[in-house]
């Protein structure tokens, strides 16, 4: 965005998944989208990207925007493949990080494993340091003692080192000073403190993220450093963006001490586009699923804004490690089309969430896969078909499939193989639909008064089953869904989000204390959001507070406006909270004082977008003028076996509309239209889709 990229027009996103790389391009002149989809590469990420942007007909020598999603700090942590790393830590908080919340979810279950420390105990070492809960200095640190532990810690060979010390998030004084004597002394190992993540209060919290950034540290800045290289050999001449777990872009160069707000930044960057999307529709209320290779996602737009939450369970609420940074609210389930289904004891089928990844991936790509996916039902049940599988450059071996499923899934059940494929993808169905009534049920929402907008390469192929489970009838099938992450990309914000703990009743707020706080978290955010841009950027600012009411213990997070802090206005502050307590758990006490516990900004710096634009409208009614092929399609409870119209997406205009049973055929998606759902194209090239569900 400075000035060695004045000449560049491109805007470069790549979104990296477990199976695909997804490529979109955005010609500022033109104001046109060029996209690019290409098998990831594990052993080099970059060389898919690369593969991806080639195919895009583009060429990083002409961008000045490159924006990057990658699952590279999320997979080290969930395949615990990080560094190894210490803890230094407040004397008597050694095993803080261990004994955690005490959490116990089944509790008759005698199988239960607790989580998991990222930190094996001998390498967490205590430092006899203080700070009271108001920030006060109790004992002063000594440096000699910090030294000591960097030479312990240089013998044992350690990767990266976290510093947590007590009520730091009041005073950091104490881990600054630790953490520029362990970089002075332990030269090329990863140092990260406590509170250049998070100034929140929960001590187990805070050390679990610290902890995880340490650990998945030296692995992201190598592949910065890596991908970085290949830029300049590449001739790029501009600014390198990573999106956030929040769905904002920051620099690489942040992202690489700052590691951990990298975790779900492309499944975040789904949400972006979704709420773009929505907007763009006039629709408030929208379910962002996410359906790629690996896994599924779902996150929720309500009132045009996605829901968002400051302290998530990474691995899952049983044996999950807690990450205490602003993300928006997603939850995953390892279910995508590349998940194996295996029959295990007791002759049940398991779908996921080991999955075959893009090395060798599904059965019918044909590289060596020998274990069935959903994918692999799919082709057999007639849902994608083989020949036009990415526009028919990979076509796909539906014999191989079958086979594979009759093998593994067909013959120990004692069943036929079209009975074993809808089985894999009713149970797949199935466990999307819990993904998404986690966002949605479990935050006090009703499923039935969202519209689901579907994306990813297999979010269309299953969209309209998981919204006739959960009794969704509209669903929004966005133009190029198989990019739909890499175009949110395209949409998003550089964004910075802070938080500071700060206790107070709200009738005996300090508004003075508060404008302090707020305005210092404003200015940082402001002047990072500039150098990041590297010119002139309009910036905006959303003010919140953690709030509940006293006696409780924990809050819950309320936008409130600038006008009513400026005001003074405790009353109106107060009803907005119980509005938001009444949503998230369908009570509020209107009589009960309440406390803030937590002030947040989020600062955005806005960037040019491309927009929507309105297709060319139908000028012959019939869908008939995009028809490819009739084929026989098994839908299973829905009808069985059908010879179903494939029509070719690029072909229909706005107005057609599609009766189901039918396909949708597109370069990197498929769109199932099931017996009794109607398809309408809007104005915009959505696929609207109503859905037949039950009264």
């Amino acid at each position: 965005m400075g000035a060695a990229s004045t000449a560049a027009t491109l805007r470069i996103a790549a979104d990296v998944g477990g199976t695909f790389t997804d490529v979109a391009i955005f010609d500022e002149q033109t104001r046109r989208i060029r996209l690019g989809k290409t098998l990831s590469t594990p052993a080099r990420l970059i060389d898919g990207m690369a593969h991806g942007v080639t195919k895009a007909e583009g060429s990083f020598a002409d961008a000045h925007l490159f924006l990057h999603g990658t699952t590279v700090a999320i997979n080290a942590l969930l395949e615990r493949k990080g560094a190894r790393t210490a803890l230094i830590t407040t004397k008597g908080f050694r095993d803080i990080y261990e004994i955690g919340r005490i959490n116990r979810p089944e509790a008759y279950n005698l199988f239960f494993r607790k989580h998991q420390p990222l930190v094996e105990r001998a390498l967490r070492i205590e430092i006899d340091e203080r700070m009271t809960a108001d920030g006060a200095v109790l004992r002063e640190l000594d440096d000699a003692e910090i030294e000591a532990a960097a030479d312990r810690l240089a013998a044992e060979g350690v990767e990266a080192v976290a510093v947590l010390f007590l009520h730091s998030y009041c005073n950091p004084a104490h881990e600054e000073r630790a953490q520029a004597i362990l970089r002075r002394r332990l030269p090329g190992v990863f140092v990260t403190a406590s509170h250049e993540l998070s100034k929140e209060y929960r001590e187990f919290e805070r050390t679990s993220t610290v902890a995880a950034n340490a650990y998945v540290g030296p692995r992201v800045q190598h592949y910065l450093s890596e991908s970085n290289a290949f830029l300049a050999e590449a001739g790029f001449p501009g600014t390198f963006l990573i999106v956030q777990s929040t769905g904002g872009l920051y620099d690489a160069a942040q992202a690489s001490r700052e590691c951990i707000r990298m975790l779900e930044s492309g499944p975040a960057a789904g949400v972006i586009g979704t709420r773009r999307l929505c907007a763009a529709m006039g629709l408030d209320n929208a379910i962002a699923f996410d359906m790629g290779g690996t896994t599924a996602k779902a996150g929720v737009i309500v009132d045009g804004v996605e829901l968002t939450s400051s302290n998530v369970l990474i691995g899952g609420y049983a044996e999950g490690l807690p990450i205490q940074i602003p993300m928006i609210d997603i939850e995953e389930v390892g279910t995508g089309g590349g998940s194996i289904a295996r029959v295990v004891a007791g002759h049940a089928l398991r779908v996921g969430p080991e999955s075959a990844g893009a090395q060798p991936g599904p059965v019918s790509y044909g590289n060596g896969g020998t274990l069935p996916t959903v994918t692999d039902a799919n082709v057999v049940l007639g849902r994608l078909a083989p020949d036009l599988f990415l526009g028919g450059e990979m076509p796909l071996d539906r014999d191989g499939a079958a086979a594979a499923i009759a093998e593994h899934v067909a013959g120990p059940l004692g069943i036929d193989t079209i009975q074993a494929a809808d089985g894999i993808v009713r149970i797949a169905v199935s466990q999307m639909a819990n993904v998404v009534k986690r966002v949605t049920t479990a935050r006090g929402l009703d499923v039935r008064d969202f519209a689901m907008v579907a994306y990813g390469g297999a979010g269309p192929l299953h969209a309209t089953l998981v919204a006739r489970e959960l009794q969704i009838g509209r669903v929004v099938i966005p133009n190029a869904p198989g990019h739909f992450s890499a175009y949110g990309m395209l949409v998003s914000n550089l964004r910075r989000d802070f938080v500071q703990t700060l206790f107070a009743r709200l009738d005996q707020a300090p508004f003075d204390a508060f404008d302090t706080v707020f305005a210092g978290m404003r200015e940082r955010g402001e002047a990072e959001i500039r150098a990041a841009a590297g010119g002139p950027v309009a910036v905006d600012f959303v003010q919140s507070a953690d709030m509940r009411y006293v006696g409780q213990e924990h809050a819950v997070e309320v936008t409130i406006a600038r006008d009513l802090f400026d005001a003074r206005d405790i009353a109106g502050i107060k009803r907005r909270f119980d509005e938001v307590h009444q949503q998230r758990y369908g009570y509020a006490s209107p009589d009960e004082r309440a406390e803030i516990v937590s002030l947040r900004v989020s600062v955005v710096g806005e960037i040019d977008k491309p927009n929507l634009a309105p297709i060319e409208r139908a000028g012959d009614p019939s869908p008939e003028v995009a028809l490819i092929d009739r084929r026989p399609v098994e839908f299973g409870v829905l009808g069985g076996r059908i010879l179903t119209p494939i029509y070719h997406r690029d072909r229909l205009t706005a107005g057609h509309v599609v009766e189901g049973p039918a396909l949708i055929q597109e370069y990197a998606s498929t769109t199932v239209v099931a017996p009794g759902d109607r398809v309408t194209v809007d104005a915009l090239g959505n696929l609207q889709i109503e859905v037949e569900t039950k009264s």
